[in-house]
């Protein structure tokens, strides 16, 4: 089977559609060898300061530089504090099992740093190594979906672009 992974619903739905993954299911779409799920945007995120320690900030204690920065679900302020977002956990649950079932994964996230950066959040907090490649449209028109589906590229070809989104998400 391959996963695509859509960073809207809506986009997941218009990819499912043009590769026959008809049967809906929970944060899912699925038929015809494919599988299309979708990342509800920020999914996964950089952990808070507060899971490193640190209170407070000052120019005291400035760059910030947790050693490693550690990648959690996204999180909802409450009136308790910071909690894990439930629909997001759901999802990453989903997103979880529909990878698990691939052999390989078919990105297609925003193009561009942000999308890129959606993508391998997800991944490397799910602790994946499975191949994938990109689907690289700036349309959602059948002819740009069915264009962009023939011309895969390897995932590796945009690691610059995540390196460069991380960076900026570090920083």
């Amino acid at each position: 089977m391959i996963a695509i992974i859509a960073e809207k619903q809506s986009v997941g739905r218009e990819i499912a559609r043009i590769v026959g993954a008809a049967e809906a299911k929970d944060g899912y779409m699925e038929g015809n060898g494919y599988s299309v799920t979708w990342a509800l945007g920020h999914l996964v995120q950089l952990a808070l300061l507060g899971t490193y320690g640190y209170t407070r900030t000052s120019g005291d204690n400035l760059p910030l530089l947790p050693d490693p920065f550690q990648l959690v679900i996204r999180q909802r302020k409450t009136d308790r504090g910071m909690a894990t977002d439930p629909v997001a956990a759901k999802q990453i649950r989903t997103i979880d099992s529909v990878f698990s079932r691939c052999n390989t994964i078919i990105v297609a996230t925003d193009a561009g740093r942000e999308g890129e950066l959606i993508f391998r959040y997800i991944y490397s907090y799910l602790g994946y190594t499975k191949p994938f490649r990109r689907l690289w449209i700036s349309s959602l028109t059948d002819e740009a979906i069915r264009k962009g589906l023939s011309e895969l590229k390897e995932g590796t070809e945009y690691d610059s672009l995540y390196h460069a989104a991380d960076c900026r998400a570090k920083a």
